[in-house]
């Protein structure tokens, strides 16, 4: 999952990007309104974190811009309005949630998680293909009942496969979903996290290699 966090605290900001990071979650962060519009039209996020009242263009103009486009990343509004018609408002303006500040960490983690959820056909919370299951709340991988051990990007790339359904996944959509802004578009890091996943998930082998296209969850790795 690729999360923009549009804050115009930056202490505040750059906490939710750590905390994100350590669920594997990557985050890029905006510190106003236009910046976050200028991201939004380069990156296919799949949830905004948005504060309302942020500097540049208001974050209520932002919900109107995403909610009038096809395809939009979910919305989860952060602010410290707390009152009910304000409540009402944010939902009106397109937001998909809202977590009023201050807030604890988890729930916004859980909050987004399930908003993700919601991209796309319906998924369950654990996602098990041929005894191979990611649960995404829990950050916890599985091979045939065996707990596999991954870093917060292995972690991150294998969601990214998963959510595929066995579909074909380019090395430049696992960049932009599982690595932030600041990575190198050059960079073979797909491909090195592709190989020790593989070591680490065991045989037979379940990620296969499309060349020249990219990488699948292989369905029939059973049989």
């Amino acid at each position: 999952m690729r999360v923009l966090v549009v804050e115009d605290q930056v202490f505040l900001a750059e906490a939710v990007q750590t905390a994100l990071r350590r669920e594997a979650i990557t985050a890029d962060v905006a510190h106003d309104g236009d910046d976050a519009l200028a991201a939004l039209e380069v990156v296919d996020y799949d949830v905004v974190v948005l504060d309302r009242d942020i500097p540049g263009t208001h974050g209520d103009d932002v919900c109107r811009v995403l909610a009038g486009r096809e395809g939009s990343p979910r919305v989860l509004m952060l602010t410290a309005a707390t009152r009910l018609h304000e409540k009402v408002s944010g939902f009106e303006l397109g937001a998909d949630d809202y977590l009023a500040k201050p807030f604890e960490m988890a729930e916004l983690v859980v909050r987004l998680r399930a908003l993700h959820r919601r991209n796309g056909p319906a998924l369950p919370p654990v996602l098990d293909i041929d005894g191979l299951a990611l649960d995404a709340f829990r950050r916890e991988v599985y091979r045939d009942g065996r707990l596999v051990r991954l870093s917060r990007k292995e972690f991150a790339v294998l969601e990214v496969l998963m959510r595929a359904r066995g579909g074909v996944v380019s090395a430049e959509s696992l960049l932009e979903k599982a690595w932030d802004a600041n990575a190198d578009p050059f960079t073979n890091a797909p491909r090195v996290v592709i190989s020790v996943l593989r070591r680490k998930l065991g045989e037979p082998s379940v990620i296969t290699t499309v060349a020249g296209t990219g990488y699948r969850i292989e369905t029939g790795a059973r049989s």
